[in-house]
């Protein structure tokens, strides 16, 4: 067992999980262009017409998908931080500052796009709905998060404050997933359900999975980028960085 822990923690090193992000980095690009060119495909030009919204229901193919990873990315954001904080490993802290940009990103494309759709629907762009308003203030966390990083000059400080924060954030997640169920709100339920049968059409569902699994590869895929940009920033003054450095010139 405790050989096994071992053999797990050697990945936690910069230095190892440096070349293995580059690999995986690579490999998910490749997903995420031929999950994304199908996805829109089926989302724009295979899926039927709603017979309630028109084709205005389109918008779903992109906002629920962001929806659903702005959440998941914060999550994942969460277990880096108690990962870090439990065994002080240094590559959790650049692990969560990789993937809190992708996750305002979606966090704000998430409420974007809800506008574009309530506004026909709706008759509004704008409503203080208890999902919309607590996907605003994942988005506020998002954004604190990376201000404290920023912040705070001493990197084990701050590492350790940007994970209390993530830590503190995640009670929101469930209230955005209940919301819709908790209170009597404007948005509506959810329209795939793990317990019963979905209304939606098989072609529709099969785009909307498709564009998940499109932005989840596009996730992993820059935040591995991104994570090696840090690793290279924060590793700097390491020998094996230096040689990095130098072969790339």
């Amino acid at each position: 067992m405790r050989n096994s822990l071992l053999n797990w923690f050697k990945f936690s090193s910069p230095a190892t999980f440096y070349p293995i992000a580059g690999r995986l980095s690579a490999i998910f690009w490749l997903f995420t262009l031929i999950l994304l060119a199908y996805g829109l495909y089926l989302s724009f030009f295979v899926a039927p017409t709603d017979y309630k919204q028109g084709e205005g229901y389109r918008i779903i193919f992109i906002h629920v998908p962001a929806s659903w990873m702005s959440m998941l990315i914060y999550l994942a954001m969460a277990f880096w931080s108690i990962l870090g904080l439990t065994f002080n490993t240094r590559v959790s802290a650049m692990m969560c500052r990789a993937l809190a940009p992708t996750g305002a990103i979606f966090a704000f494309i998430s409420l974007w796009t809800g506008a574009f759709w309530g506004k026909p629907m709706w008759g509004t762009w704008w409503v203080w709905d208890a999902r919309i308003t607590s996907e605003l203030i994942l988005l506020f966390f998002y954004l604190g998060f990376m201000a404290l990083d920023g912040a705070i000059d001493n990197r084990k400080r701050g590492d350790k404050a940007g994970a209390l924060l993530i830590l503190v954030g995640v009670v929101n997640i469930p209230i955005i997933y209940f919301s819709v169920k908790w209170w009597n709100t404007l948005h509506q339920g959810a329209t795939i359900r793990v317990t019963e049968e979905s209304s939606m059409d098989e072609t529709m569902k099969l785009a909307l999975y498709v564009m998940v699994f499109a932005l989840w590869a596009y996730s992993i895929a820059i935040s591995l980028w991104r994570v090696r940009k840090i690793i290279l920033e924060r590793e700097r003054n390491s020998n094996w960085v230096k040689k990095i450095l130098r072969d790339e010139k």
